[in-house]
């Protein structure tokens, strides 16, 4: 199994400490405090010392943690700052804009950079086997606010940003543009529905990308519950990813997914058709050198 995080030469980012279900983090200029289920462990500072520092915290609503019921909550400021401010990820080469909103997040997932690394290089590898004028294309499912779009983008391939949310699509289209970029196609559609007519129109894919939630809705009300509905969704990824030079990545956040779960999903959906697969957790490293696990990825290329 493998174990990744952020690097610690990306300035813009930083895990300061995290314990007692909330993670004190620092994005660009500012420091915020927010819930965070997986912090189990005791925090090392003070919870003084973490109202001296923060800008804001969040405080959330009776529905935090409960599957499918997520309350929004508010934002205590505790410091002047920005409606909404930038930060950049020069390994790559793009800029995010930062807000903070009703549902904890601010517009990214730093614990996703080393897919960010892994979609970029694999992007360029696919790219410089292809004609001059025919970039390879990724499609990237459950988008949120596109850093993996704009990696992709950076890297030079044709990308197609999917997600369910106008106001989450505008925010990626802003971060596409904030970052010098262009010509991303913009969908606002449910994944499993694109996927598959993607598959009866016999279209494929160079890359792949999914960051599925453990509940969500499609904009006309379809209903995706993860256990229900994930080894459907990866049997049609298969069928249209490319058989030949092409890769995919899969994001799990729901508690309950190991890297082996991913594993075994991965290879019943794609019957053994792959070169190589690897799977493994993303974590976040704190300032005291704590552990925080977040995810469960698992990175397929054939």
């Amino acid at each position: 199994m493998t174990i990744e995080s952020p690097s610690s030469s990306w300035r813009d980012y930083e895990l300061i400490d995290f314990g007692n279900s909330e993670k004190l983090e620092r994005f660009g200029g500012y420091v915020v405090i927010r819930p965070e289920i997986r912090a189990k462990k005791e925090r090392t500072l003070p919870e003084e010392e973490w109202l001296k520092c923060a800008c804001a915290k969040f405080v959330p609503g009776s529905g935090l943690a409960k599957a499918g019921k997520e309350d929004s909550g508010s934002w205590g400021m505790l410091r002047k700052m920005d409606d909404d401010w930038t930060v950049s990820y020069p390994k790559v080469g793009f800029d995010l804009l930062l807000k903070l909103t009703a549902f904890k997040h601010i517009g990214v997932f730093p614990e996703q950079a080393p897919n960010w690394d892994f979609i970029y290089s694999n992007v360029k590898e696919i790219a410089a086997s292809f004609p001059e004028g025919d970039p390879p294309r990724v499609l990237n499912l459950f988008a949120y606010t596109g850093a993996a779009s704009l990696a992709a983008r950076r890297a030079g391939a044709d990308v197609i940003h999917l997600d369910s949310v106008r106001q989450v699509v505008t925010w990626a289209r802003n971060n596409m543009e904030s970052s010098g970029l262009d010509n991303i196609r913009w969908v606002i559609e449910d994944a499993l529905v694109f996927v598959k007519r993607e598959a009866r129109r016999g279209n494929s894919y160079q890359g792949i990308i999914l960051d599925p939630p453990a509940y969500g809705y499609g904009p006309d009300g379809q209903r995706w519950k993860l256990d229900d509905s994930i080894s459907e969704m990866l049997l049609n990824v298969a069928s249209i990813l490319a058989p030949e030079r092409s890769f995919m990545v899969l994001n799990l956040y729901s508690n309950g997914y190991s890297p082996a779960m991913a594993e075994t999903l991965v290879q019943e959906a794609f019957g053994g058709k792959f070169h190589s697969l690897e799977c493994g957790e993303l974590i976040l490293k704190d300032s005291f050198g704590k552990v925080l696990p977040m995810s469960v990825f698992a990175r397929l290329k054939r």
